[in-house]
């Protein structure tokens, strides 16, 4: 096929590569060692290259030709990389394990830097072009967190927002909103802006044992919206994780007959809307989108009913079977929430103050706090991605992986959440990744661009490729076929050619 001449950049991907070292083995999928790979698009060509991401825990690991470092779902004993990773940790003294600096999941942009990242407190500087892996940054220097979130949020002028967990600072588990500016003053060039990170808000979790879990956050205009769910982290049983043997991914515990919580803070005032809006218990990874509109939070997320995603993926279950055996207990679902942040104080109880035309609800109960039920848009999408530039507005289109019953996805999806129309590509034999949708230079119209996905293929002797689906017809219009294994990855960035500061080849 042809690709469209403006279509100039990097897509960079992240996901975990190398499962196996020396006579040992990573229990799950998601624990695997951080393998990058990169698509560079310059007149009309496609360069690919991938690299394993040189952290200390890929050093360490390969040094001593077994696995030393703990995943999130692999303990490893014993560990001679000690002076790194602390072998266990007290409650009673407020210290916690360090974590690996296997940045698996995404890639994140700070200033004009680049950044691999996953849920620890850690991420690894990277050179997007040769994917070479360069400083390591402890976010816990700049803010007390222990757990982050890999999907953060660009502000307007490029500043990011992003939350992470604080375990244990003086016996008050918290959620901590921050800050990290796109640029620092013009004297101080040499200090990070890391040096600069400010906390928006912190949150208090409701239980001080047992935080929720999350992969994702949503932001409108004027808020930060985070969803306490009822999937916990147990700290009692994670501090003693290391001594009974067991993984980390073994103290999160779903509650199905527990509330889940939304919090809404306010960007200027960096306080948290003071009523308290509730759904049923629900498990969910991705935000989608949020907007306002007439004193309304809208939010879409795709949610489960149960935590059966995570368990699929344990390297046990990945058999020649896999499509056949493993069957998700339920379909992820896309849910879209209607909250109304000004409503009528004194409405009858029972009535629903959703005032926009919906069919989500929002019913005050008898404690004043509010009920809200989702309008389904969908069922059946994963690894949702917009057009960015509509980020936090009104917007109509979701680029997504579709699953049915299989965690694996089979076809790109693009959805259009006003008409509830699908679009699809598939191919017989073909296991799609996440999309990233790259908007044509100004274009007016948000489906205006290109979709990008990497395409694994069932039988290991067909080459994977890179597919480009022309964003508005979802038809295809080129393929480049890579001839070296690639593996199913998770989340990447599209960078285009005039965000890098120098050109080298």
């Amino acid at each position: 096929g042809q690709l469209p001449t403006w279509l100039q950049g990097i897509l960079l991907r992240n996901g975990p590569g190398m499962h196996t070292i020396g006579d040992t083995k990573y229990n799950h999928w998601f624990d695997g060692l951080a393998l990058m790979h990169s698509f560079t698009f310059k007149n009309g060509e496609v360069y690919y290259r991938s690299k394993y991401l040189r952290s200390d825990t890929y050093n360490c690991n390969i040094e001593a030709n077994r696995i030393v470092v703990s995943e999130f779902g692999t303990m490893a004993y014993p560990d001679p990389c000690k002076n790194i990773f602390a072998k266990a940790f007290s409650y009673l003294s407020h210290t916690i394990p360090e974590f690996t600096d296997n940045c698996l999941i995404n890639i994140m942009k700070v200033g004009d830097d680049y950044y691999a990242t996953s849920e620890t407190n850690f991420i690894r500087k990277i050179n997007p072009q040769t994917l070479e892996t360069l400083e390591k940054v402890d976010y816990n220097k700049y803010v007390a967190v222990n757990v982050t979130t890999s999907h953060p949020h660009y502000d307007s002028d490029g500043s990011i927002l992003n939350m992470g967990t604080s375990i244990v600072d003086k016996g008050k588990t918290k959620y901590v909103l921050f800050k990290i500016p796109s640029s620092v003053p013009e004297q101080e060039k040499k200090r990070s802006c890391f040096k600069h990170l400010e906390v928006v808000c912190s949150i208090p979790s409701r239980s001080l044992l047992h935080p929720s879990y999350y992969h994702s956050f949503g932001i409108t205009e004027n808020y930060m919206i985070f969803v306490e769910q009822p999937f916990r982290l147990d700290i009692l049983k994670m501090a003693t994780a290391y001594i009974r043997g067991v993984s980390w991914a073994s103290c999160l515990a779903f509650n199905k007959d527990d509330k889940t919580w939304f919090h809404f803070v306010d960007k200027k005032t960096r306080k948290e809307v003071s009523t308290k809006f509730y759904t049923d218990a629900m498990v969910f990874f991705h935000h989608i989108n949020a907007y306002e509109e007439d004193g309304h939070l809208i939010f879409d997320i795709i949610a489960y009913k149960d935590n059966s995603l995570y368990d699929m993926f344990y390297l046990k279950s990945l058999n020649k079977n896999f499509e056949e055996n493993n069957k998700l207990t339920c379909i992820p679902t896309c849910k879209r929430f209607v909250v109304p942040l000004q409503y009528d104080k004194d409405a009858e109880l029972g009535s629903n103050l959703v005032k926009l035309p919906s069919t989500a609800t929002a019913v005050k109960d008898r404690d004043g706090n509010i009920y809200c039920q989702p309008e389904i848009l969908c069922e059946g999408m994963e690894l949702p991605r917009i057009n960015y530039d509509y980020n936090g507005k009104k917007y109509k289109y979701v680029f997504a992986t579709e699953v049915q019953w299989s965690p694996v996805p089979t076809k790109i999806a693009k959805f259009n959440t006003q008409t509830k129309e699908m679009f699809h590509w598939e191919e017989d034999h073909c296991w799609p990744s996440e999309p990233v949708f790259v908007p044509r230079p100004d274009a007016t119209e948000e489906d205006d661009g290109v979709v990008l996905t990497c395409v694994v293929k069932t039988d290991p002797k067909e080459p994977p490729f890179l597919l480009v689906l022309d964003a508005k017809t979802f038809t295809e219009l080129g393929r480049a076929t890579v001839n070296v294994e690639m593996h199913l990855d998770l989340h990447g960035m599209f960078i285009p050619q005039q965000d890098f500061k120098t050109e080298t080849e």
